[in-house]
């Protein structure tokens, strides 16, 4: 049983076409969380200037939540919402 297979079954996803869609979400809200995070945490002083030991944890510190957010709304747009819910329930430990 190839790799893809277990994250199916792991995932409890039935289709090749679930599996590549959810892939697909996962791609977007990557790079669109980077994308909107980026003026919002210039609008509150965290630019490309400061200390990178500051910059950065507190760069990840804020597109964490925008992430988390943003996989709800495009899972939803392509129709996983649950899938992607259920996720963040098991990421956050929430019954």
């Amino acid at each position: 049983m190839g790799y893809l297979e277990r994250l199916k079954i792991k995932w409890g996803i039935t289709s090749n076409l679930q599996m590549v869609i959810i892939f697909i979400v996962f791609a977007i809200t990557g790079s669109a969380s980077l994308w909107v995070a980026k003026p919002v945490l210039n609008m509150i002083g965290i630019t490309d200037e400061m200390n990178p030991w500051i910059r950065v944890p507190l760069r990840i510190i804020m597109i964490l939540p925008v992430y988390q957010v943003m996989l709800l709304v495009i899972g939803s747009i392509f129709g996983q919402y649950r899938f992607f819910l259920n996720l963040q329930k098991k990421w956050w430990r929430i019954k």
